[in-house]
């Protein structure tokens, strides 16, 4: 009878054993399934902060509308008593283009008429039309981006009988008046005058050759004609800052002892360029003189002009040598443009620069796009053989400063304006830039911002969207949003005409969005791909896997013959 009862404990312990297993194996598997592989995946993933996609989206689609706002002022004598009742007017045109699949262009002129005012009346009975636009200027200051044009009768002698446009330094134009018959309406006296204002609001604001070269960072080079495309190219990229750098070369100086009052020349000829470029960016300007500096090119002595010359073809080997001479500001990123004063020393004197055909370049100076400039200043003739040596030497300043300014505009996006005939556009004076000269630079500045900051947005998107382990930390996430932001802001001014809140937003969304693009950390884990974590966790967790997956496995079996021997035993 005990051996019975032994028995039966050991069967009822046996059980007992193999149901604890089963409970353990189901235990253990459910901590690893539910906390285990979940704690696992959290600790391991890659964080990526939450990234304003669709907005991003959007932009890839850029359609951009430009409005500028245009006053047609009529002076005294200019309409019939019947028509100035109908006054004042306004009038909405919109021109339209579609640049390419992904980017539009729109322009909508808003132009509104009126009669001129008493004091404008006094303003333009000036002498001069120079004097009146200064007293046209003095009376009201029109806003950024904006064009007014002034229509004087036709037998005004305020502009020169064969002149019809003249554009000021400001924001005004005169404009003659056409022959209009006594019968017209207003709106036939309008519809007349409009194809000259569209021409003047062309030449004082943007032209649709001018934005597409803007644009070419998103459009392809055919959808841009070449001499808008040899601007572009020609003048150096926007930037939130610019380094300017002036160098004097003195390769002889025990035979020139050169003296120039560069900071004198700086105050009055570029600081007034600079200050009015301020909306565009920041200048830092410096100052040097090198000595024994010599061109990397070996001039050539022409006989029919005794004298040594630089061709054109040459010319590209100059810059190179002196280059390496110029040094560089560590501390800073921004762009650097470079203007250099040349004077030959006394056994390659005097020395000229030839172009293409083999004439002499007035300026004697050359530049090189998005570089800088170098003018060749000759000395030979201010002393004779036997003067003593070094010859003391002031530079004169004014010569030379009127063409590194000239460069300098054409390096910064101040391209030459082509105007219709019967234009006559006013110099810019000592400001160096006239305030349309300046709109025109603005638009272009915004339009580019915009087509930059776009493009590497959304190519930093598709990049994050592609490389799924690629660290996107709250930092760019910031960043990225901000630009984002930036150039939504910056489009919509464009479209309400204000050019000036349009250009900052877009300096914001450019800074932001490179910030994004070349924040170090998106490669912290660009090279770690999936396989490598696989090699690394399958080491430690297939042996502790492996017993947990064959336990389940026997449950399972165990499982599916109970009950299959209780399917049977119900049959």
């Amino acid at each position: 009878m005990n051996s019975v009862y032994m028995l039966l404990d050991i069967v009822l312990l046996g059980i007992t054993e193999k149901q604890r297993g089963r409970y353990a194996a189901l235990a253990i598997a459910a901590v690893v399934i539910i906390v285990g592989i979940p704690l696992w995946w959290k600790t391991t993933e890659t964080y990526r902060a939450w990234l304003p996609f669709s907005d991003i989206n959007e932009l890839d689609s850029l359609q951009l509308r430009l409005s500028v706002d245009i006053e047609v002022v009529f002076s005294r004598g200019t309409l019939t008593p019947e028509q100035q009742k109908k006054m004042p007017l306004s009038h909405v045109s919109e021109k339209e283009h579609q640049v390419d699949a992904k980017t539009g262009l729109r322009y909508q002129y808003e132009t509104r008429y009126r009669t001129a005012t008493v004091m404008e009346e006094d303003a333009l009975n000036q002498p001069t039309a120079a004097e009146a636009d200064l007293s046209l200027h003095t009376l009201t200051e029109s806003s950024c981006g904006s064009v007014v044009v002034y229509l004087i009768p036709e037998s005004s002698v305020l502009l020169p009988e064969d002149v019809k446009v003249y554009v000021g330094q400001r924001r005004t134009a005169l404009l003659r008046s056409p022959p209009f018959k006594s019968s017209w309406s207003l709106n036939e006296v309008i519809s007349s005058l409009n194809p000259r204002v569209e021409q003047i609001a062309s030449t004082m604001s943007f032209s649709h050759q001018d934005i597409t070269a803007a644009l070419s960072d998103r459009v392809r080079m055919t959808k841009v004609t070449k001499e808008s495309m040899a601007d572009s190219m020609r003048a150096i990229k926007s930037s939130p800052g610019y380094e300017i750098t002036f160098s004097l070369l003195n390769p002889d100086p025990k035979s020139h002892s050169l003296h120039w009052d560069i900071e004198g020349a700086l105050h009055s000829y570029i600081q007034p360029l600079l200050n009015k470029l301020a909306p565009i960016a920041n200048f830092s300007v410096d100052s040097q003189i090198l000595y024994y500096a010599v061109l990397g090119v070996n001039p050539r002595f022409d006989n029919s002009v005794s004298a040594y010359t630089l061709n054109a073809d040459s010319l590209s080997h100059v810059i190179n040598p002196v280059e390496a001479r110029l040094g560089s500001n560590a501390a800073s990123s921004n762009p650097v443009l470079n203007f250099l004063l040349y004077v030959p020393d006394a056994h390659h004197s005097p020395l000229f620069i030839k172009d293409h055909s083999r004439r002499e370049v007035p300026t004697n100076a050359f530049h090189s796009p998005r570089w800088g400039g170098i003018m060749v200043y000759n000395v030979n003739d201010l002393y004779g053989p036997e003067s003593e040596r070094p010859v003391n030497i002031d530079i004169n300043m004014a010569k030379v400063m009127g063409v590194f300014l000239a460069q300098l505009r054409l390096m910064l996006g101040v391209h030459k304006t082509h105007p219709p005939s019967g234009f006559v556009l006013q110099s810019p004076g000592s400001a160096g830039l006239a305030d349309w000269e300046l709109d025109r630079l603005m638009w272009s500045r915004s339009v580019e911002n915009i087509a930059t900051a776009s493009t590497t947005i959304t190519s930093l998107a598709q990049l994050l969207d592609q490389i799924g382990n690629i660290v996107i930390n709250d930092n760019i996430a910031l960043q990225v949003s901000s630009a984002v932001t930036s150039l939504q802001s910056a489009v919509a001014e464009l479209d309400a005409g204000n050019l000036a809140f349009a250009l900052q937003y877009s300096r914001e969304a450019i800074l932001a969005s490179e910030r994004a693009f070349f924040d170090p950390s998106l490669l912290h884990l660009l090279y770690f791909p999936d396989d490598q974590k696989f090699a690394i966790y399958i080491p430690l967790f297939l042996p502790m896997c492996v017993p947990i997956v064959l336990s389940l496995l026997k449950i399972v079996s165990e499982v599916k013959k109970r009950r299959a021997e209780k399917q049977a035993k119900s049959d």
